[in-house]
């Protein structure tokens, strides 16, 4: 059972959905065996029947844990299907940072009543985090930092650091009166130190900090980058309200990049493997209207050229060529983009010549291609003419891809729309058009002229 894999798991437990003792042997040496994390995993790889059968022989102690680790979508499906008086049980005693992970899958009323069950500081906590939205790294950071007033001796401080150690923590955070950030100290330093000196003798006043409406995944790429254990995070006013560290910052930057992977094609990162055939009927419509509707736009362009078609059918069977070389080639440079976006890497500071760059690559690659398509499409249409046409509009329409493969994803962004989601939408219908329109231009010109 140790060796086992998810898939031999899900496997067991569906060939043996009527043995129920059988079930909960594999499950309990299951849980046993690995983390929370691996548990979800299992849960959402279940269909509903079996994940709640599932559910229902994990140990109370697990429960909250593994809900925290799942997807919003497979986590709800749960929920919705328990009685309220055992969820008010399971919930009762959860700190405020277990509650805000767990909100959006919990019922509003049954939030209130976990919310009310809380002791006042978690409470406080959880009140103090909705302040901030939901992509703000005031609303996720940790709000347990190690933080000490800045005229604290440091044989207090050793104390301290005796009784209590957070996870990823490397530096102590100091206060002024009002609870303003006033520096941070590397613990390291005060080992061997005079124990009657004050702890602000060896504070760093430059230390790198994040402010509290600052994006999440922003936030978690700064964390990765500074070399630190972590971060503090400070209010407009400096008002430290807590800390971002490094193993969140890694989990943030893991969710970005399976949220940009899935939303390639129009999905959602919260998506349950099992949701109900209607909403993920009702998720994926949207995108193939929206595709279906970039279709016929391209359609209405190659339909402008329906005398053009009729009497060079070879421009008809040609036709893809042009466009899949502009979309690949664009889908290159997009996600570049994407990927500098992500980063922080792309400024308007440097687009100018990162444009130049692409561009030149564009028409190094288009002439190479060109050349080539070219003579395999005049010889194959014993036609040296349609050769240059199909070359030209190959050269045109991937320099115009490398062009839109920049500039759709940087505008994007700046409308505050993910350019992961619908920057290839767009892509793929300005090279579609760009290519259709250039391709069977020139052929009305060169070759019915």
């Amino acid at each position: 059972m140790e060796n086992n894999t998810i898939q031999d798991v899900v496997s067991e437990l569906l060939t043996d959905s009527g043995d129920v003792d059988s079930q909960h042997a594999v499950i309990e040496q299951w849980e046993q065996d690995n983390s929370p994390v691996d548990i979800a995993l299992l849960l959402e790889s279940l269909p509903l029947t079996e994940r709640l059968s599932t559910w229902e022989q994990l140990s109370d102690a697990m429960k909250v844990p593994v809900l925290v680790e799942m997807r919003t979508d497979a986590s709800t499906s749960i929920l919705n299907n328990q009685d309220e008086e055992k969820l008010l049980s399971l919930f009762t005693g959860i700190n405020a940072d277990t509650l805000l992970e767990l909100q959006d899958s919990i019922p509003d009323h049954l939030l209130e009543n976990v919310l009310g069950r809380m002791d006042e500081e978690q409470q406080n906590r959880y009140s103090a985090a909705q302040q901030f939205e939901d992509d703000e790294v005031g609303h996720w950071c940790d709000h347990q930092p190690l933080v000490v007033p800045a005229k604290t001796k440091i044989k207090v401080v050793m104390r301290l650091l005796r009784r209590h150690l957070p996870p990823h923590s490397h530096v102590i955070f100091l206060v002024d009166s009002r609870g303003n950030w006033d520096g941070t100290v590397r613990i390291n330093r005060l080992f061997g130190a005079d124990p009657t000196l004050r702890i602000s003798e060896f504070s760093e006043d430059d230390f790198p900090s994040l402010n509290a409406k600052e994006d999440i995944y922003t936030a978690a790429n700064k964390v990765a980058a500074s070399g630190e254990s972590s971060l503090p995070v400070i209010t407009d006013s400096g008002l430290l309200i807590g800390r971002l560290d490094m193993g969140t910052a890694y989990e943030l930057q893991g969710e970005k990049a399976e949220s940009q992977l899935m939303a390639k094609a129009g999905l959602d990162e919260d998506e349950d493997l099992f949701a109900s055939v209607r909403k993920s009927a009702q998720n994926r419509a949207i995108w193939l209207g929206i595709n279906l509707m970039t279709a016929f736009l391209a359609s209405w362009f190659i339909g402008l050229f329906e005398a053009t078609l009729q009497q060079v059918v070879a421009l008809a069977v040609l036709m893809p060529v042009v466009a899949s070389m502009g979309g690949i080639a664009g889908s290159q440079t997009l996600t570049l983009i994407v990927r500098g976006l992500a980063l922080g890497q792309i400024s308007k500071a440097n687009l100018k010549p990162l444009l130049t760059k692409e561009v030149k690559v564009g028409a190094l690659n288009g002439v190479l291609w060109a050349i080539v398509i070219g003579l395999v499409a005049g010889y194959w249409f014993d036609s040296p003419m349609l050769g240059v046409v199909i070359g030209i509009a190959i050269v045109a329409n991937i320099i115009c891809a490398a062009i839109s493969g920049i500039f759709i994803p940087v505008i994007l962004d700046k409308f505050k729309i993910d350019p992961a989601l619908s920057g290839s939408v767009i892509l793929t219908t300005v090279t579609d058009i760009v290519g259709f329109v250039a391709f069977l231009g020139l052929g009305s010109v060169f070759l019915l002229g």
